[in-house]
């Protein structure tokens, strides 16, 4: 079944079972390889994608729900590395391994467009994905920064 997506502003038409999760449409089907397969139940957050805005974990959900949606990956966030989050990340040497990063910037974003000022708190209950690094304090301390810096 040929499906027709919106990722990162561009139309792409994808002959799938309409069951195939989003992850693995973008990587294995449109080469888009930011999103990253992680635990593939969810709980990560690796595979983290914007669906019109919201941080979704791409893993779970099947290509045709995604159909009709704007949809953002890592690759849409900025086209050339330029939003203050993905700055704030390099400059404050947030990522070790790097390998949940680009789930944590996409949450990270989804989070600055809902709370332009968030707290220690709010960083807390939105940030559920899992750096095995353990860089949480960078994380916070960046949004914080990233915060900063879009509201300037």
């Amino acid at each position: 079944m040929a499906l027709t997506l919106n990722i990162n502003g561009k139309s792409h038409t994808v002959a799938v079972d309409p069951e195939t999760p989003l992850l693995w449409v973008l990587r294995d089907h449109l080469g888009m390889t930011g999103t990253k397969f992680g635990c593939g139940i969810s709980q990560c957050g690796a595979c983290t994608v914007h669906l019109d805005g919201a941080a979704t974990r791409s893993c779970r959900v099947p290509a045709q729900a995604a159909a009709g949606m704007k949809i953002t990956t890592i690759e849409g966030l900025s086209a050339d590395a330029t939003h203050p989050l993905q700055k704030l990340w390099v400059e404050m040497n947030v990522p070790q391994c790097g390998y949940c990063q680009a789930g944590m910037l996409m949450t990270a974003a989804a989070l600055l467009e809902q709370i332009p000022n968030p707290t220690d708190a709010d960083i807390d209950a939105w940030m559920t994905n899992i750096c095995r690094c353990g860089t949480y304090p960078r994380i916070r301390a960046a949004i914080h920064r990233a915060a900063e810096a879009l509201r300037a």
